[in-house]
């Protein structure tokens, strides 16, 4: 157990407390906080500069890890079944028992919390100053604050690796379309993204001077033709800020 009475950074019985801030911060950058704690951290973000720092600093050490990990194709029969336990394919079939029990997925998001909880104590441990070249993670939230997509940008290649929080499709038929939005400009699209698996977007070679500290990334609802659409139409429906 923590602490609480020890100053952030001294030692306890089990060793150094990491300052809270940094834990925030961490929790903040995994998504693992609640929306009213997501909301209040996100406003910490643009009016503390100290925390922001903090933020940028989780976003480089765990941004090589996105970076680093190789997408895998789930089998075909699991993937239909996970699917169909959490609705996202009413066509699948779930067969009867372990799989689908509800005491079991609801432990499995119970375990995947404690995880990212674990992993931000291992870092703070552990943590060594990023390597040249690591990029940052960009987070894009839903407007409840949860993650949609996690975002890793190369402005030195020009791509941008979109991981996505696995989702049910649109029920009008709709795609999710990506934009870059310069500061102070129009957005500018950059295709389509997936909602069920990793993609690497290429960016445009007259847009990419735009993949900066500060530039919004943003997902809509777009129709299916007409793609890439000159303007968004529909609903954002995930941003973050790079």
């Amino acid at each position: 157990m923590n602490s609480p009475n020890l100053p952030p950074g001294e030692s306890g019985p089990e060793g150094p407390e990491p300052p809270p801030d940094d834990v925030l911060a961490g929790e903040f950058v995994l998504g693992v906080l609640d929306t009213v704690q997501y909301r209040a951290a996100q406003a910490r973000v643009e009016s503390d500069h100290a925390f922001a720092q903090r933020v940028a600093e989780w976003e480089r050490r765990l941004g090589p890890w996105l970076a680093d990990i190789e997408p895998v194709k789930a089998p075909e029969q699991v993937w239909g079944r996970i699917c169909a336990r959490l609705g996202w394919n009413e066509g699948a079939s779930a067969p009867s028992g372990f799989w689908q029990s509800l005491g079991f997925w609801r432990a499995a998001t119970v375990l995947s919390t404690v995880v990212a909880v674990a992993v931000i104590a291992w870092t703070l441990q552990i943590a060594h100053p990023p390597e040249p070249g690591a990029q940052p993670v960009t987070p894009l939230s839903h407007d409840d604050g949860t993650p949609g997509w996690l975002a890793s940008v190369d402005s030195s290649r020009g791509t941008v690796l979109m991981v996505p929080v696995p989702s049910a499709p649109d029920s009008q038929g709709r795609v999710t379309e990506l934009w870059l939005i310069p500061a102070g400009k129009a957005p500018r699209s950059l295709g389509l993204v997936s909602i069920n698996k990793s993609y690497t977007v290429t960016v445009p070679e007259d847009v990419r001077a735009a993949l900066v500290a500060g530039s919004v990334l943003a997902v809509t609802l777009e129709p299916a033709t007409g793609v890439p659409h000159a303007a968004p139409s529909g609903p954002i429906i995930a941003k973050g800020v790079i």
